[in-house]
């Protein structure tokens, strides 16, 4: 078969993705041209997959960790030391909303590309690998519409629309609906995705190339998005899809979840972690883990803590009020902090010298920081007084590959987490026992984070938050956003969308309201339903018929599903 050449710009983008692989060096470099025995969609299929939950260090930072990571309650800035206060993000910040927005607007690009390659008729034509593409497209559109609200959809990328028009989110969940029933119609009884080098394989960061896996990726995605929208105005195919999807296989403990292993070979301007941003600056860019998610594993026996966070470095902190320039709310900023350490739990010994109030905490123990501390209260919350991401979460990247924290695409856990819910609900097509499901969601949860099925039973047996046997409906539901909320650290965008959609951890969905101690922010203390769009939306002249559908762009703003 004679040989294939592809323009220059061709080439260049293969050798971009390929570098990101660890088969790069196979590569044929003939510069005649690559044979067709060498050419494949898969080559292409990497780069698409890892820039939706790896992107560079840029939004990484900006829209993982200073806005949905935090807005999910997972971690905190705000103690002395720390470049900002906890307001970061609460108050609105232009350059930053600007990062999420534009990495996320942008994606889209991406996908558009590989589908271009692998559609009928495309350069690179794959039924199996399009199949792909719809359901990589209806997981970013979940993650872009549930950040932002109303974005474009039916129009955008269609050849000749420049300026698509903003579609409300209803529309794009059932779009993003039909096209996943199209992509699992497509793989239908099929494995992979074709033979030889046409085997998407190694180059398939999600599911290895099996298509049966991804088919159930897909349903699972569908129960999510149907669940979300039920119950919301004006809603008229949540019912119908969940009762598809749980007609269907879903990812469960034969398959496990679906994640993306990190490549530490990689730069961080090419795909980021916790790490590129923990180990890069120092201090000032650390950042802690929050009390509720202590509190919550620990309160409850998790044996998931030691996985998620590290022990305090505790030690000797002294607290005095400065008689030059005296703060009004010194005792009660102290006794703030004096708290936080028995809400955890914590041994401590507390002493007066003077003026100076003296604690004194044995390190090895798990104290998460409150959340949306104010720059009054900055001084007093002490970095060794409260527990950090553990080395799994912000471990450093070397010069040869190792097994990192997992990216978190959609998971086992959550597909029967789901079904708990939609039992206890008795929405049609619900069946099983949902206890049975639920412990067998917190089993995978816990495999995730490497917990052994022991630790998982004694957990599921003898805890009250694993049992949903008892209680309100009310409450047997709180115990399962807790754990979908849980089982999402890491993932900020989804367990963002938990609290939004439950009202879970109630804590964090409440807000916060004492002004002596917390950053009220833009929103006067409510909690963030969504970012505002970045300063590249106005470009767009449909713009202007958002806010009157949707609400004023501002973060308080909630969004469709959460109504």
């Amino acid at each position: 078969m004679k040989k294939m050449k592809f323009m220059v710009f061709g080439l260049l983008s293969m050798v971009t993705i390929l570098s990101c692989t660890k088969n790069f060096d196979e590569m044929n470099t003939d510069q005649n041209g690559f044979l067709s025995t060498e050419v494949s969609a898969k080559f292409f299929l990497t780069d698409t997959q890892y820039k939706l939950y790896s992107p560079d260090r840029f939004p990484y930072w900006r829209a993982h960790l200073i806005h949905a990571d935090r807005y999910a309650g997972h971690f905190t800035f705000g103690f002395n030391g720390s470049w900002w206060a906890d307001d970061l993000g609460y108050t609105y910040n232009a350059g930053y909303t600007d990062a999420a927005y534009g990495w996320l607007a942008g994606y889209l690009g991406n996908i558009k590309g590989f589908t271009d390659f692998v559609k009928e008729g495309g350069e690179l034509e794959n039924e199996y690998m399009y199949a792909m593409a719809l359901i990589i497209k209806g997981l970013y559109y979940q993650m872009y519409t549930e950040t932002f609200g109303m974005v474009p959809y039916t129009e955008a990328g269609v050849e000749g629309i420049l300026t698509p028009k903003y579609d409300d989110q209803k529309t794009i969940y059932k779009g993003v609906i039909a096209e996943l029933d199209e992509a699992m119609a497509i793989i239908g009884s099929a494995e992979r995705t074709g033979l030889g080098v046409d085997d998407a394989g190694e180059n398939d960061v999600y599911c290895g190339g099996d298509l049966q896996k991804w088919k159930r990726l897909a349903n699972t995605l569908k129960l999510r998005i149907g669940m979300r929208a039920l119950g919301a105005p004006g809603d008229d195919f949540a019912a119908s899809a969940i009762n598809e999807a749980l007609s269907a296989p879903l990812l469960d403990d034969t398959t496990g979840s679906v994640v993306m292993n990190k490549d530490f070979v990689i730069s961080q301007w090419a795909a980021a972690a916790y790490g590129d941003v923990w180990y890069n600056f120092g201090t000032g860019s650390d950042w802690t883990v929050s009390g509720t998610l202590v509190n919550l594993l620990q309160d409850n026996n998790d044996p998931r803590l030691a996985a998620y966070v590290q022990p305090a470095k505790g030690g000797t902190f002294k607290f005095v009020d400065n008689p030059e320039t005296p703060d009004p709310s010194y005792q009660e900023r102290v006794d703030f902090i004096i708290g936080a350490l028995d809400a955890a739990g914590a041994d401590y010994t507390t002493s007066m010298s003077g003026d100076t109030t003296i604690v004194e905490m044995p390190a090895g123990q798990y104290v998460g920081q409150p959340s949306r501390i104010n720059g009054d209260t900055y001084p007093y919350v002490r970095y060794d007084l409260f527990s950090i991401p553990s080395e799994a979460v912000i471990q450093q990247k070397t010069s040869s590959q190792v097994d990192g924290y997992p990216e978190i695409i959609l998971t086992s856990a959550e597909a029967y987490f789901l079904q708990a819910e939609a039992v206890l609900k008795g929405l049609q097509g619900a069946t099983g026992d949902a206890q049975d499901l639920f412990a067998k969601g917190i089993k995978e949860a816990m495999t995730l984070w490497g917990i052994s099925d022991g630790d998982a039973d004694i957990y599921i047996t003898n805890e009250a938050a694993a049992d949903i046997t008892v209680g309100t409906l009310d409450e047997k539901l709180e115990k399962i956003a807790h754990q979908r909320w849980l089982v999402s650290y890491t993932d900020g965008f989804e367990a963002w969308a938990v609290v939004r959609d439950t009202g879970y951890p109630s804590e964090l969905a409440g807000g916060v309201s004492d002004q002596t101690i917390f950053a009220l922010g833009t929103l006067n203390g409510d909690y963030p339903q969504r970012l505002r769009y970045g300063s590249g939306a106005q470009d767009n002249p449909n713009f202007s018929a958002v806010a009157p559908a949707q609400g004023d762009d501002m973060q308080g703003t909630t969004l469709w599903f959460a109504q």
